[in-house]
Formats: C-alpha cells, structure tokens, sequence
C-alpha cells in the first residue's frame, strides 16, 4: 500500500513540475500505453480468450485512450496555433472516430493505426520540446496546457 501510494506522489510531482511540452508529451505516452493494453487484450481475445472482465479492461483502455486525446483537443489554441492546431484537431477527431468504432467493433487494425500514428506525433513533440525548448513549444504549438 505504501508502495502505490509513493508511485502516486512521484507522478502528482512530476506533472506539477513539468514544463508544457513535456505534459504533451506524458499525454501521448498515457494514450499509447492504453491503447497497447487495449492490443495486447484483444491478442488474448484472437488467440481463443473469452474472459468477459478482460474484453471489459479492452474497452476501458481504448475509453481511457479516447480521453487523453480530447483533452489533447481542448488544450489547443486556435489563435496561436492557426493551421497547426487546426490539423491537430482534424487528427484529433478523426482519432476518437476510430477508436469509438474500434470499441464497438473490437476492431485491433484501427486501435493499431490510432496507436501508431499517436506515436509518430509524440516522436515529433519530443523532438520540438528537445530542440526549442517547452517555451518556444508554447509560442509554435498553439497548445494550452494549464498547468
């Protein structure tokens, strides 16, 4: 108990003291771990599993996965961000379709395109948040994060 209690003071820390690029990026990385457990259940699922509570867990992660990303939404800003943002949004959205028939479907292909192209865009946030810096990541991004 004192062990998850410890785990759960160092992330509470970590995202108080993280500058905005980098909680973009914790984002991303919160969306594709859950989307990889959303996989990694619906292998066991094609592979002859039928545990109900696990199909259960498939579909919480992928809901999980559908929050980051519309928090990932919200956290735009148009005015700043002007045709970046717009597209993020576009990707956004279209993301959150996929998954919303992947979670009705059960469908592994699209989960697995969202999961892919969610880590292309983090590969690309690192390297910004690495080369500029998270304060110029504020001004180009147009993303709003408060923090």
């Amino acid at each position: 108990m004192a062990t998850i209690s410890a785990l759960s003071a160092y992330r509470q820390t970590r995202i108080k003291t993280a500058g905005q690029g980098q909680l973009i990026i914790m984002l991303y990385d919160g969306g594709i771990n859950s989307l990889d457990h959303a996989l990694e259940i619906l292998r066991y699922r094609a592979e002859g599993g039928n545990d109900p509570s696990k199909i259960e867990a498939a579909g919480k992660a992928i809901i999980k996965a559908q929050e980051i990303i519309t928090e990932l939404m919200v956290s735009l800003d148009f005015e700043q961000g002007g045709k970046i943002a717009e597209n993020l949004f576009a990707l956004y959205t279209w993301f959150n379709k996929e998954l919303l028939e992947a979670h009705v479907t059960l469908d592994a292909a699209r989960i697995l395109s969202v999961r892919n192209s969610l880590h292309e865009i983090r590969k690309s946030w690192a390297e910004i948040a690495a080369t500029n810096g998270s304060r110029k990541l504020e001004a180009d991004s147009g993303i709003n994060i408060a923090g």
